[in-house]
């Protein structure tokens, strides 16, 4: 086992479909700019409600990559 460190963040998905589909575009657009990503933890989900009607699904996650030191 070596000796890694991680770097834990957290983050926001939104999607007009599913708290799945919010959660899927969270990793996906994290993904385009963060290396080596370990864990995904769903920590919160919530909608936003405009005139009685749901207009955004919102997955919060707690993301984790390796950390690396110069």
């Amino acid at each position: 086992m070596s000796n890694s460190v991680y770097k834990v963040i957290e983050i926001v998905g939104t999607s007009e479909k599913s708290w799945d589909d919010a959660a899927k575009n969270a990793i996906e657009r994290a993904s385009a700019t963060l290396e080596d990503l370990r864990i995904a933890e769903v920590t919160a989900q919530d909608l936003k409600i405009e005139n009685g009607k749901i207009v955004a699904y919102r997955t919060k996650i707690s993301l984790s990559f390796k950390f690396r030191g110069e």
